[in-house]
């Protein structure tokens, strides 16, 4: 039997083509998203999935959409700790209007995660409520793999959610792996593959295919 669990970010939105930092705002996905989701699809990025899988989402429109677009109307759980961090009332501002505003300096030279957003959270607090989000998520993928300890068949979880989501959880789960947290977000409608080995995860690998190569996280195209 194998188990794993699949972790993919979300396709592109209107706050993505404009660059905004944005976590909290639930903007749905734009066409150019939907298209490129069923690109990456056509051309293989995301595995075959058993047909018991058990499929979860963050709970915002684009999470929702997103899984929809992949896997069609299948059942889900909603994990509200592994949503996008909270920016408060920077929410849907890019970069440069971010660092120009009071506090923005104090922003840019936090390096300890201790910045709290204007009604929002700092990357702390926001790191915990994921790790938190993923102890959920581990549980329920156990169940999984407890369902199918004498079938033999794969125990396969899905989590559709948010490139700092991501990012927060592999760091948690493989730290060490990579440099830095920026260098685990992935592109959106990619992310990884996380193999399990007696209820812990064990390996990754990334998911990819040909259109999506040479693309950054910062850029949805």
């Amino acid at each position: 039997m194998r188990s794993y669990i699949v972790l993919i970010r979300h396709g592109i939105t209107e706050g993505i083509q404009r660059r905004w930092f944005y976590g909290w705002t639930d903007l749905p996905l734009v066409e150019e998203g939907y298209e490129q989701l069923q690109q990456f699809k056509r051309e293989g990025a995301y595995p075959e999935l058993p047909a018991d899988t058990k499929y979860y989402t963050t709970g915002f429109l684009r999470t929702n959409q997103t899984l929809e677009a992949l896997f069609g109307d299948v059942p889900f759980t909603e994990i509200h700790d592994l949503k996008e961090i909270n920016f408060g009332d920077w929410e849907c501002q890019t970069f440069d209007q971010l660092a120009a505003k009071e506090g923005g300096k104090e922003w840019l030279e936090n390096a300890d995660g201790t910045f709290v957003f204007p009604n929002g959270e700092s990357m702390n607090g926001y790191k915990e409520r994921i790790w938190r989000g993923d102890s959920e998520l581990v549980g329920y993928h156990r169940l999984q793999e407890l369902a199918h300890r004498h079938s033999g068949k794969d125990a396969v979880s899905v989590l559709v959610c948010h490139g700092g989501t991501i990012a927060a959880t592999m760091v948690n789960w493989f730290p060490g792996a990579k440099e830095n947290f920026w260098d685990w977000t992935p592109i959106v409608g990619m992310g990884y593959i996380v193999y399990f080995e007696n209820g812990e995860p064990a390996s990754f690998e990334e998911l990819t295919c040909e259109s999506a190569k040479g693309k950054t996280w910062r850029k949805s195209q």
